[in-house]
């Protein structure tokens, strides 16, 4: 802060923050002080800065005055929405059908465990021939990557996923709707497995809706990390950080835990969160339509797995 100098007050006159903006008082804080003296300054209008034991006071030459007024009002109306609130994203109260949608997920596991003769399907064809299998998927057997998702290993792995999983997702299609929040389940969840073939060997075999569940935690993640990025604090960083360590928490625990396809799934959520961050948030036909189309595309790969 430069300090104070001594001037004739018959010249010079002592600003009124008042003037420039009815919400401030008659000292400056040192911040606003220093930013309008820069003002003045880039504007070729001399200043004298003065403190006192409430605050500063900024002195400008009377013959300068009003035009100092004036590029302080101009630069206080630019800057008075600054920094930029996060958009303001409309929360949709559909928690009934996400629920509903769980549920379903709860019954599907009911319905793995019962015999249909009359099909030639047995509880045992449902897990063989819907478990994401490596060396199956890498020959061409790509439903697979999505079948894993619906499948459990026992009621206890369902159950996880429903409770814990579900406050996700419940919140994910709030912010997005419910088409929209589970066809990105099933996106990421598909490409999490992918990934994860990639890398584990080919006798691996893994089922569980776990990959799509962090990457709802990724998406939410990066939804809430771009909607804060332009702010001047750091705050932005906050979400990201908070799910980096629930995906430790929950993502590595038991010893029947595929690690890295929970990590695969929340790196993949990261990636779409961040890419539909700043898209319009859809409306009902869309989810209507993106909804359907997730449901028929479940049936649709349950039928190349089963046929």
């Amino acid at each position: 802060m430069p300090p104070a100098a001594t001037h004739d007050h018959t010249s010079w006159r002592i600003i009124d923050p008042a003037s420039i903006d009815p919400d401030l008082h008659q000292f400056l804080t040192g911040e606003l002080a220093r930013d309008w003296h820069l003002v003045l300054t880039a504007c070729g209008i001399d200043t004298h800065l003065q403190q006192a034991a409430d605050g500063w006071q900024l002195s400008v030459p009377v013959i300068d005055l009003q035009r100092a007024l004036q590029e302080l009002r101009q630069f206080t109306d630019e800057n008075r929405q600054w920094p930029p609130a996060p958009p303001s994203v409309a929360s949709l109260d559909n928690a009934w059908a996400s629920a509903c949608l769980l549920a379903g997920l709860a019954l599907f596991y009911n319905i793995t465990r019962l015999p249909f003769p009359f099909l030639g399907i047995r509880p045992q064809n449902w897990l063989s021939s819907g478990n994401a299998h490596v060396a199956s998927i890498l020959s061409g057997q790509w439903w697979r990557l999505a079948t894993a998702l619906t499948l459990h290993n026992d009621a206890l792995h369902l159950a996880g996923n429903i409770i814990i999983g579900g406050v996700f997702i419940i919140r994910l299609c709030r912010e997005v709707g419910t088409g929209v929040g589970w066809c990105l389940l099933l996106l990421v969840g598909v490409a999490g497995n992918y990934l994860n073939c990639l890398i584990q060997p080919p006798s691996h075999q893994a089922v569980g809706a776990s990959t799509a569940i962090f990457g709802a935690i990724g998406i939410l993640a990066a939804l809430n990390a771009r909607r804060h990025q332009l702010r001047l604090t750091k705050r932005w960083t906050l979400p990201l950080a908070a799910s980096l360590a629930l995906l430790a928490l929950l993502g590595t625990g038991g010893e029947n835990t595929d690690l890295l396809a929970h990590l695969f799934g929340f790196l993949c959520g990261l990636a779409a969160g961040w890419l539909i961050a700043p898209l319009p948030q859809a409306g009902p036909r869309l989810n209507r339509g993106l909804g359907l189309s997730s449901m028929l595309f479940i049936v649709l790969v349950w039928w190349l797995a089963l046929r």
